[in-house]
């Protein structure tokens, strides 16, 4: 298991905290108003060199290519989808190896608060769902059904499985954020465990796999260690969001890690008993004193809390293992 930080392509202190502590695992995503074509192999190839420069290895490519049009069935998804081959083919060329990917379609991850206070004081994100059946598009007819994302989603792997196993990339699947159906008119279909055995079962290529976030399976009330050793079987959890919450999917408050309702050591050793060698990033940390709160779940400070506390779960479980 590797540790690694989600960074921005903009180097902030984030970049410098990962370095001091010892992390050399990059998750690169997109920066909110950042457009940047990275299907354009030399100007992905930049973006990467400048995370190597700086001292880390590019492994997870995340949220960085449009494509709502896709997940719609809209004819302007054909263009998306070329850009994500283009894609899937330049993280080939470059050595990366995870692509992470959601099938939320209109309306990604949703919070109805960014200003919870935990004890303390710390800012934390939290999601009540009362507060989004006054909304009127939920009391409205659903919109996108989630017949037509099984069959968009069906479509979207059988064009780029084969891509990315030629390029030796892995799509790992980001569970939805939160994990109920439908949310203001929109269905959603990455909401269950059984969802992600149908996702495992519409083909059984190594490439299609999953991106285990934690604290969505959490949200689903799901028996979080023993689902690891259930989708993680034959090896296709591809990349992990080691993160927590209180409550269930109509009402979400983050937690710092270790905080929350998961026993975080028993998933570490889950991950351990399937041989999950991958990477996994600590997500949607509080927010702490001194920190501006303008990228809610993404400041700095609630990383350095869970990189060390990851490592330090992380060596536990080796040294019982070696008992």
């Amino acid at each position: 298991m590797k540790i690694a930080m989600c960074l921005e392509p903009v180097i902030n202190s984030k970049w410098h905290y990962g370095r001091e502590m010892g992390v050399i695992d990059a998750v690169t995503i997109r920066d909110v108003g950042l457009d940047v074509p990275i299907w354009e192999l030399p100007t992905m190839g930049r973006v990467v060199k400048s995370y190597e420069d700086f001292g880390f290895r590019v492994s997870v490519l995340e949220g960085w290519v449009p494509m709502n049009n896709i997940k719609l069935g809209l004819p302007e998804g054909e263009e998306e989808i070329e850009r994500v081959i283009r894609v899937i083919e330049n993280m080939g060329a470059l050595g990366i190896e995870v692509f992470c990917y959601s099938w939320m379609a209109v309306h990604g991850w949703m919070r109805t608060s960014t200003t919870t206070r935990l004890p303390g004081g710390a800012l934390t994100t939290s999601y009540d769902h009362a507060l989004i059946e006054k909304d009127a598009r939920s009391k409205g007819p659903v919109t996108v059904s989630e017949d037509l994302l099984w069959t968009t989603l069906e479509a979207f792997l059988k064009r780029v499985l084969p891509v990315a196993e030629k390029a030796d990339v892995k799509l790992a699947m980001h569970p939805d954020d939160p994990p109920l159906s439908p949310l203001l008119g929109v269905g959603r279909i990455m909401r269950s465990v059984e969802a992600f055995e149908r996702l495992l079962s519409l083909s059984d290529s190594p490439a299609n796999g999953i991106t285990f976030c934690q604290a969505n399976f959490a949200a689903m009330n799901a028996d979080v260690p023993a689902t690891i050793r259930q989708l993680g079987r034959d090896g296709r959890i591809h990349f992990v969001h080691f993160r927590d919450i209180v409550g269930d999917a109509t009402n979400i408050i983050e937690t710092f890690h270790g905080q929350g309702k998961t026993d975080m050591y028993a998933t570490i050793k889950a991950y351990r008993d399937i041989g999950f060698t991958g990477v996994m990033r600590p997500d949607h940390a509080p927010v702490m004193w001194g920190e501006p709160n303008e990228h809610p779940g993404y400041e700095g400070l609630g990383r350095i809390y869970a990189v060390g506390y990851m490592r330090g779960l992380m060596q536990a479980a080796e040294a019982e293992s070696a008992r």
